[in-house]
């Protein structure tokens, strides 16, 4: 059996040395690779373990290595690499790694699943548990190859575009990893491929059915409602489902179709990008099933929403897929104003506050936006206050004062005082309590895809298939879509600026600052820019307030190349290991 080679190194050196006790060791209980074939717990660990390696379980924050902020962690890894630290050798945003290893156990997992007794006393129950968990291995292994092509997928020093090595087995030898990076486009088709084949195993969604009539379409042989309940019901909920892998899909689609990996701006790209989440929107409701608090999903309510322990587990639409609800007081303390006990740590730039448009929907650019520089912070999009913390923002009852000599919140005042002027609000609870003397905590978790990420991603696929007002053979433009996210953010309807926008350029341009926007710090910016191949290099601005007058500075330059930079690089050691052709520019 493949497995037992594993062992091969103990057998090879009891040979040679039969008369050391230590490598004669008697039964005492360690488990070996033979519990993977008799305890079905054991087996499942293989593919836990892909599960606890999946990018999104926590937030990123790299925002701080891109023009949306800085942080004042003066050791922080993503400061290190925005301002020219990044290389082959030092990369925080290395997935190879993290990714490869999670492909290897999906792997191993598929080597065994037929063969565990995953219900030894009923043999209906053990192939049902055998069909999902094949799904689930499926789907996680097209997902970790999307995020190993969005991370290190690129030009290479041959002038191709390349992928990523194909792993679709179990590897066992040096030999067998010694593989040539696949082309992107067959890399993307593997990916496909591994969504394809998860759908023949998985339903739509996981959820207790109350009758035979209520199963999904291609579970008809089922001839036992429990027994669907006790494999794919309530119990499974925020596994991979066929719901999740085909969004994954669908951002893997828009990734193919994006600039950077798209350099002949192939239009049938940007057409199945927009079909492909086109489905999962059709799902919920078109336009209409935007959730109307999807924009503060991460407040009380919604939160209390979310939880599927207990009442309608349909009250919050936007959250697509989580990680489980859990309680603490990380991010706050991490994040609030010193005065509030916190440390700081994320400072919004002045970049990024500039992008939000007045309350009337212009930008604060336009002659008709009725933007006043004295008095920066009034009549803006509502989404301003919801996300950033600034001069004369209230939290938890306090008034927050970031400017120059105001205070422990004021500008540099602190090591952990704002560098920009500004403070992180968004995904915090005010609720939370972090005075050491008196601390508290609330729940939070953690999102995998939002509903809103999905619209936008439309959006953007749409408008450059089909352009702003036509939504092909989907029945909602691009248009439709940002008129809708605008209007739930508070946007003064109608929107007129919205309305003088008819042309492809203008709406891309629209459609990325609503991403930038509705999206902040979530993990975004980072790769938006590298897959639109924009400009890398614009350093992070912040706002000195003095005597009543707000002057915009630099705080921290970008020390990127727009040369090669849109592509993250492979890794040296598997360059050195394997021989692989790095992305170019890297060497």
């Amino acid at each position: 059996m493949k497995l037992y080679k594993y062992f091969s190194f103990l057998v090879a050196l009891a040979l040679v040395f039969p008369g050391c006790e230590m490598l004669e060791p008697e039964d005492d209980n360690h488990n070996t690779i033979e519990r993977v074939y008799e305890d079905p717990s054991f087996a499942e660990g293989l593919l836990i373990r892909a599960y606890t390696l999946i990018p999104t379980n926590d937030y990123r924050y790299d925002e701080v290595a891109t023009d949306d902020a800085v942080t004042n962690d003066q050791f922080s890894s993503y400061k290190r690499i925005a301002t020219g630290e990044w290389s082959a050798l030092y990369n925080p945003q290395d997935f190879w790694g993290n990714c490869n290893t999670a492909i290897l156990y999906i792997n191993h997992f598929l080597d065994v699943v037929d063969e565990v007794p995953w219900k030894w006393t009923d043999a209906t129950l053990n192939d049902l548990y055998k069909r999902r968990l094949t799904g689930e291995a499926y789907a996680l292994r097209g997902m970790f190859k999307y995020f190993l092509l969005r991370n290190h997928g690129g030009v290479g020093t041959n002038g191709e575009l390349l992928g990523i090595p194909e792993y679709n087995e179990f590897i066992e030898t040096q030999e067998e990893f010694e593989r040539p990076r696949a082309s992107f486009s067959e890399s993307v088709a593997s990916a496909y491929n591994d969504f394809e084949e998860a759908l023949k195993y998985l339903p739509m969604d996981y959820g207790n059915v109350g009758s035979l009539s209520e199963l999904p379409a291609s579970f008809n042989d089922i001839v036992d409602v429990s027994n669907y309940n006790d494999v794919f019901g309530d119990f499974s909920q925020q596994r991979m489902s066929g719901r999740h892998s085909n969004a994954i899909k669908a951002k893997l689609a828009l990734l193919a179709a994006s600039p950077a990996f798209n350099p002949g701006n192939n239009n049938t790209l940007w057409e199945d990008a927009a079909n492909f989440t086109a489905e999962l929107l059709d799902e919920i409701g078109g336009i209409d099933g935007i959730d109307e608090k999807g924009h503060i999903f991460y407040l009380r309510d919604q939160v209390e929403d979310a939880d599927l322990s207990g009442g309608d587990k349909t009250d919050i639409q936007e959250i697509l897929w989580r990680r489980p609800i859990y309680t603490n007081r990380s991010r706050e303390q991490s994040n609030f104003p010193p005065s509030l006990y916190g440390s700081g740590r994320i400072n919004p730039s002045q970049n990024l506050v500039d992008a939000f448009p007045m309350a009337n929907g212009y930008p604060i650019t336009d002659a008709n936006a009725n933007f006043d520089p004295d008095n920066p912070y009034a009549n803006r999009d509502p989404r301003l206050s919801l996300y950033v913390v600034y001069d004369g923002s209230t939290m938890k009852g306090n008034t927050i004062s970031t400017g120059v000599d105001s205070g422990d919140d004021g500008l540099d005042v602190l090591q952990n005082s704002t560098r920009t002027g500004y403070y992180l609000r968004k995904l915090l609870r005010e609720d939370v309590n972090v005075n050491p003397s008196s601390a508290s905590n609330q729940r939070h978790f953690n999102t995998h895809i939002r509903y809103t990420e999905l619209f936008l991603n439309y959006a953007e696929a749409a408008n450059e298939a089909w352009g702003p007002n036509s939504g092909g053979p989907n029945g909602y433009s691009a248009k439709d879509v940002i008129a809708a996210i605008r209007k739930r953010a508070g946007i003064a309807q109608p929107d007129e600026y919205l309305n003088t926008v008819n042309d492809k350029e203008t709406m891309r341009e629209l459609i990325r600052n609503e991403r930038r926007l509705e999206l902040c710090f979530e993990g975004f910016r980072f790769w938006d820019l590298r897959r639109w191949k924009a400009d890398l290099t614009v350093p992070a601005n912040g706002v000195r307030i003095e005597n009543g007058s707000y002057t915009t500075f630099t705080v921290e330059e970008r020390g990127y190349d727009n040369s090669y930079m849109h592509y993250g690089p492979i890794p040296d050691r598997e360059i050195t290991k394997f021989n692989l052709i790095q992305n170019n520019g890297w060497n």
